[in-house]
This record gives structure tokens, sequence and C-alpha cells, in this order.
């Protein structure tokens, strides 16, 4: 199975070793906008097919947007290990509850 870190690991190395044919390539050749076009896509692609409820098409969506995200992440510089080390400051959080307004609730 590949990781996250795995597949990070080949979009680096797309942007800094382009090869023909490349999809990756071809993201980071058109530039942020083309990027942040696809990860818009592929959210509401992701929002759809949850509104449906096809686990089949949540699943490749979920895959879609992951994948344009890390894009995303190589083409700004920012680190996996960043984000890993949020979700580890963010984990450190659970059991912390907070009121919610009630519009929170509502949204």
């Amino acid at each position: 199975m590949q990781s996250l870190e795995d597949l990070y690991k080949v979009i680096i190395d797309r942007k800094e070793h382009p090869q023909e044919g490349s999809y990756t390539c071809y993201l980071f050749e058109k530039g942020l906008d083309k990027i942040l076009k696809k990860i818009g896509e592929e959210s509401a692609e992701l929002v759809i097919a949850s509104k449906n409820g096809v686990h089949d098409e949540i699943q490749l969506e979920a895959c879609d947007l992951l994948y344009h995200m890390m894009v995303l992440l190589v083409q700004t510089g920012v680190p996996l290990t960043d984000i890993d080390a949020e979700m580890t400051r963010r984990a450190e959080k659970i059991g912390n509850l907070k009121v919610m307004k009630k519009t929170d609730k509502e949204s």
C-alpha cells in the first residue's frame, strides 16, 4: 500500500525531474491556478458523491482530492511533515470539549 508520504515523495520527484506525459508535471507546468481549480472540482465531486451515498465514488473522489492537495503542498513548499505535526498537535486537543454556539451546530 502506498502511503501519503510515498506519494508526496513521488510528487516532489515529478516537480524536480519532469517527465513527459506525467499528469503531475502537467499540473506543475500549468501552475497554481490550475492546481487550485482541480482542488475545487475534486472537492465538489466528493461532496456530491457523499450526498449520493455511493461508497466507491466517495473513496475515489477522496483519493483525487488528497492527491491534488498534495500537489498543492509541493507547489507551495509546505512539507508533509508540517501537516503531520499540525495533525499531531490537534490530536492532543481530543477530549477538550468546547461549548458550541447555536449557529455552529446548525451550519
